[in-house]
């Protein structure tokens, strides 16, 4: 298990994506405790991005229910197609919100929320298990890199779980 991060001091998050993904490869290689893996990637996101809020949220019971994260409190229960989350696990995509204020019928666990990016967690069967919910304190935050970057961390969850 790797105990530490190295990662540049630059903004280019493309880069960091590219210099954080494996040290998440190994940071859950060897565990297979799922809570466990899922703490320790939100808390590298947020060590490493300094995004406001990082979490997941697993489906149970037909809703989406508060998983491991970083950050301030955060809703504990979703309902399917309510706020970015709901709708990113109902229509199975990624979701990029440039202005949560803007996107219809989102839920504002916390105001200092500005933009958004969900990114769907699949199991081995090909149905929803979850997402990756990201936050930012700033405006039009989140661009294709964040999907794309996401994604890959995504993929390596979809693995262990």
């Amino acid at each position: 298990m790797a105990e530490s991060l190295a990662f540049s001091k630059t903004t280019d998050r493309a880069q960091l994506y590219d210099e954080v993904v494996p040290q998440i490869e190994a940071l859950v290689a060897g565990e297979s405790y799922i809570i466990a893996n899922l703490a320790n990637i939100a808390a590298v996101l947020k060590q490493v991005f300094g995004f406001f809020w990082v979490g997941f949220y697993f489906v149970k019971d037909g809703q989406l229910v508060l998983g491991p994260f970083q950050g301030p409190l955060a809703c504990t229960r979703i309902k399917f197609d309510e706020g970015v989350c709901g709708h990113a696990a109902t229509i199975c995509e990624t979701v990029i919100v440039p202005n949560v204020d803007e996107f219809p019928g989102h839920i504002a666990c916390a105001s200092e929320s500005k933009s958004e990016i969900v990114v769907p967690i699949f199991d081995a069967e090909k149905n929803i298990f979850g997402v990756l919910d990201v936050d930012s304190d700033k405006l039009n935050d989140f661009s294709q890199v964040d999907a794309d970057g996401l994604g890959k961390i995504v993929n390596i969850i979809e693995r262990i779980i």
